[in-house]
């Protein structure tokens, strides 16, 4: 491994400017093939079959354009020095994006699929799966290898081995895996989440993910509250994995939690969440959907399981407590995205366009209805994922200006990799600053990056009649002493008829917390650790954000695995 990196750094090939030709694989690979193969009558899946020796001696044959622009075989070997990163599922362009409420990504190319897969180096220590990279600890390596190789079908068990919903982590998780892969140590990383978007995305096209309750039960019944990512892998394990009987209690309409309501619908499309649960259904689970278990229901539902998973998410947002918070037009990240989800439920064709209407016949934990950010100037506070979608959901109402208001500095270009300045080594996730789909689709509208740094907001002001028409700001810098200060003479007042506070989120409601008075950690969440995941309460466990405080989907999914396993110990195993 250690020889693999030292080639690896003194063979970095220069980088393609754009005067060189476009890459090319061999989508005309047929062309570059023996004869006597290439015009035998031989099946085309047999070729796309990595088992077959055609598919092997194809991939011998195939031709790939290099970073310095001579062609040659493919060689997987020294994939990671010849080929350059280039997503095989590109996004949509953003004029085509921006026209409607579709996912942005757009088909993947299967040739460039084997191309990127190619960039992989196995390597002896392979980082990407480590507890910097997955938290679930994905095979990567081998997964990459199996694309390479054509063996879809083998990558799709794999990769279900070990994430329960790679449909999800492959459209909404920033990879941490790829700020592990050793290739990023001195090249950009490989695509390894567009690897997963693809396996997953052909398993389901060809059929493989199918039903599969377990064989026998073990007659124990397990309550899971909450439908979020954490408490729909707890219920997966618990039913398929360990036989027990599985009731999952949504208080929404839907199941799917931040997956359905809060996670915009370009960005995951409901029917995929849906297409899971109806899966998770069918091998038996029950969900009871519009059902809040509060703190008067929740010690029913405790007596009446023989185990009680708490999976209720962190739902209390950061407030932003200066004057004029109380004027109409301000509103929390997830009331607007919540929102905006339940009118394209109540409009489904509205998803092909951007019309949307205000919604009807559906509740939400958030009063009012639909807000329309339609010729407003918008300010959305507050970055990360949560700020992108709203950025994306406002331009696609129609905003008349938008701006988003960070506190922190910009963030480098570059990792610093060895970590000596920054604190932020490889294989850490690189703090760089990136473009997500939301800043690209924003700049395309509005010619310029929407996102404005070191900045702190002062004041909300009012336009005479209740509702915010402006934000005042003050740029500020970070002392000696590690403290914010303000800078002299940058008072700005920015207008505003749509405030969007996207600044996180603390930790979960209390109601069940207290009515089963269970211990909390200093941010008010569930106490449990890892080690079994149990709370203070006997037979109820804890898992998700509701434990560790808001995180990611993939760490959701990491936990509810873990919580599974805890709750089946619990139960005394597979003593059946």
């Amino acid at each position: 491994s250690v020889a693999l990196l030292g080639c690896r750094s003194s063979t970095k090939a220069p980088r393609r400017t754009a005067q060189q030709p476009q890459e090319l694989i061999a989508r005309s690979s047929l062309a570059n093939m023996p004869a006597a193969l290439r015009a035998s009558p031989m099946p085309r899946r047999l070729l796309l079959d990595g088992r077959s020796p055609a598919r092997r001696t194809l991939l011998r044959h195939s031709t790939v354009q290099r970073r310095d622009g001579s062609v040659a075989p493919l060689n997987k070997l020294r994939g990671f020095i010849e080929i350059e990163r280039k997503a095989p599922a590109p996004y949509r362009p953003a004029a085509d994006r921006l026209a409607d409420y579709a996912e942005i990504n757009g088909p993947a190319d299967q040739a460039e699929l084997t191309r990127q897969s190619a960039r992989c180096m196995d390597c002896g220590t392979p980082f990407c799966h480590t507890h910097t990279g997955c938290p679930i600890s994905n095979v990567i390596p081998e997964f990459n290898q199996q694309v390479f190789d054509g063996e879809w079908r083998q990558a799709y068990s794999n990769l279900a081995s070990t994430n329960n919903f790679p449909e999800f982590t492959g459209r909404v998780c920033p990879a941490p895996c790829e700020g592990a892969c050793v290739a990023g140590l001195v090249d950009e990383s490989v695509t390894i989440k567009s690897m997963e978007y693809s396996i997953i995305e052909r398993a389901w096209s060809e059929g493989w993910v199918v039903a599969a309750p377990p064989a026998r039960r073990s007659g124990k019944k397990v309550a899971v509250v909450g439908s979020g990512p954490a408490g729909l892998a707890a219920a997966d394990e618990l039913n398929k994995k360990y036989g027990h009987a599985v009731t999952v209690f949504e208080r929404a309409e839907r199941a799917g939690g931040l997956l359905t309501y809060g996670i915009p619908n370009m960005k995951l499309d409901k029917e995929t969440v849906q297409r899971r649960v109806d899966l998770m259904e069918a091998e038996g689970i029950s969900f009871v959907t519009g059902a809040e278990v509060d703190a008067a229901a929740i010690s029913e539902t405790v007596e009446g399981f023989d185990a009680t998973v708490l999976a209720i998410g962190s739902t209390v947002p950061n407030n932003l407590p200066i004057p004029g918070r109380d004027l109409d037009g301000i509103v929390y990240a997830m009331e607007f995205l919540t929102r905006n989800q339940k009118a394209l439920f109540a409009n489904p064709p509205a998803l092909l366009t951007t019309e949307v209407t205000p919604e009807v016949g559906l509740t939400s934990k958030y009063g009012g209805g639909f807000i329309s950010a339609k010729g407003k100037h918008v300010v959305v506070i507050g970055g990360g994922d949560t700020g992108t979608d709203c950025i994306g959901t406002s331009l696609r109402h129609g905003c008349k200006s938008l701006v988003n208001f960070e506190l922190f500095p910009a963030p480098p270009d570059e990792q610093d990799k060895r970590g000596e300045a920054s604190g932020n080594p490889w294989p850490l996730w690189p703090r760089i600053m990136r473009v997500d789909y939301g800043h690209e689709e924003a700049s395309h509208r509005f010619g310029a990056d929407p996102r404005t740094y070191s900045v702190l907001s002062k004041e909300f002001v009012s336009d005479g009649a209740g509702r915010v028409r402006a934000v005042k700001t003050v740029q500020v810098e970070v002392g000696p002493d590690g403290r914010f200060a303000e800078v002299e003479g940058s008072e700005r007042e920015h207008p505003a008829d749509l405030v969007i506070l996207a600044m996180g989120f603390r930790h979960p409601e209390q109601e069940i917390v207290r009515a089963l008075r269970l211990e909390t950690d200093q941010r008010s969440n569930a106490k449990a650790s890892t080690s079994d995941y149990k709370t203070s309460a006997p037979g109820v466990f804890a898992a998700g954000d509701c434990r560790r405080g808001q995180s990611l989907v993939v760490w959701a999914i990491n936990e509810g695995r873990g919580v599974a396993k805890s709750v089946d110990a619990y139960l005394g195993g597979k003593g059946w």
